[in-house]
C-alpha cells in the first residue's frame, strides 16, 4: 500500500492566467474565495472516487492543480462556469431494476463541492429535526435509530416514496424554497443577492 504525503496547502496565484482565462483583477459578480475552492479540491480527493466522462482521474488533475484550480474559482466567480456532462453508470435496485447514477468529472466535483460549502451553512438551520438525508452528522443509521425508538411510543407507521423527486419538480420549485430572505427595510447582503441569481446545475 503505497503511502501519499499529507497534501500542502494551496495557494493560486493572482498572475496566473491559463487558456486565456478572465483577468483576475477584473470585477467578480459572484463572492466565491480562492480558499473555498482549495477547500473544496481538499475535500474531493479525501471522499475519492472515478473519474467522469473526461476520464481525469484524481492524480490527473492534481498535476496541475493550480491550473485546475484557477480555471475553477476564475470561471465560478465571474458566473460562466458550466458544467460538463456526466457519466452514466447504472446500478442495480433491489427489485431488479436498474438506477442511474451519473459521475461528474474531478473538476465539476469541486466545484459543487464550493456550493456545498457556501450554500449548506445558510440552509442547514431551516431544515425540519426529521429530515436525515444528505445532511452533515446525520446518516441512514440515525433515521433507523430514531424509527426504531418511536416504534415504542406509536402503533402506526406511514411509508411513501416520491417517484423521480428530484427530475419531477423542476428548477422554479426548488429554487423558490432555497430562495433567501431579504433583510427588512433593504436589499440583500451581496453573498445572498448573488446566490439568488446562480443556476447551479446538478
Amino acid at each position: 500500500m503505497r503511502v501519499e504525503p499529507r497534501d500542502q496547502p494551496v495557494q493560486l496565484q493572482a498572475q496566473f492566467n491559463p487558456e486565456g482565462e478572465e483577468a483576475v483583477g477584473e470585477a467578480k459578480p459572484y463572492v466565491i474565495s480562492e480558499d473555498q475552492v482549495a477547500q473544496a479540491w481538499r475535500l474531493v480527493k479525501a471522499n475519492r472516487g472515478a473519474g467522469g466522462v473526461d476520464g481525469q482521474t484524481l492524480s490527473a488533475f492534481e498535476k496541475d492543480l493550480e491550473g485546475n484550480l484557477y480555471k475553477i474559482w476564475n470561471r465560478m466567480s465571474s458566473g460562466s462556469y458550466f458544467p460538463p456532462p456526466v457519466r452514466l453508470v447504472e446500478i442495480p435496485k433491489g427489485d431488479g431494476r436498474m438506477r442511474p447514477l451519473g459521475i461528474p468529472t474531478v473538476a465539476d466535483r469541486v466545484a459543487q463541492m464550493v456550493v456545498k460549502l457556501v450554500l449548506e451553512p445558510l440552509v442547514e438551520p431551516k431544515f425540519h429535526l426529521d429530515s436525515y438525508g444528505y445532511r452533515p452528522g446525520r446518516s441512514a443509521l440515525d433515521a433507523v435509530g430514531k424509527a426504531r425508538e418511536r416504534c415504542f411510543r406509536f402503533d402506526w407507521v406511514i411509508d411513501l416514496d416520491i417517484k423521480g423527486f428530484f427530475g419531477a419538480p423542476g428548477k422554479a420549485w426548488c429554487f423558490q424554497r432555497v430562495k433567501f430572505p431579504h433583510r427588512q427595510g433593504g436589499q440583500p447582503p451581496h453573498r445572498e443577492s448573488s446566490l439568488e441569481r446562480m443556476e447551479v446545475t446538478t
